[in-house]
């Protein structure tokens, strides 16, 4: 069982930056492949970007955010993280971290063009939540 903690949501101005860290319960990320989820009222959770294990080969999902998001990892740290950059106002949404052990089954290029998939994943963690205003 692994459990996920996220934090660094908080309310920002259009145009800041946040970083989300994603704490994980577990000896070591390097055997888990992880990801950001995110979630609006009313709105089903959607796939944000994805990390293979080790953390070196990933995938976005939302042309809105290709080159303001960036995940990555610390193997060190146990921990993921989603660089926010130029923030808009429709970034606003609770972000979810989600690990999954299930994809050591799965070819790597299978597994991460698939993996806005909330299915792909096997832990999820609580949510943090960003609010950017204009």
């Amino acid at each position: 069982q692994v459990q996920l903690v996220e934090s660094g949501g908080e309310s920002v101005q259009a145009g800041g930056s946040l970083r989300l860290s994603c704490a994980a319960s577990t000896s070591t990320i390097l055997q888990l492949c992880m990801g950001w989820f995110r979630q609006t009222a009313g709105k089903e959770r959607e796939g944000v970007a994805a990390l293979w294990r080790g953390g070196r080969d990933s995938s976005y999902f939302l042309d809105s955010a290709k080159g303001r998001f960036t995940i990555s990892q610390n193997n060190a740290k146990n921990t993921l993280y989603l660089q926010m950059d130029d923030l808009k106002p429709e970034d606003t949404a609770m972000y979810y971290c989600a690990a999954s052990s299930s994809c050591r089954a799965k070819p790597r290029d299978y597994w991460l063009s698939n993996a806005r998939d909330q299915a792909e994943f096997d832990y999820w963690g609580q949510g943090t939540q960003v609010t950017v205003s204009s």
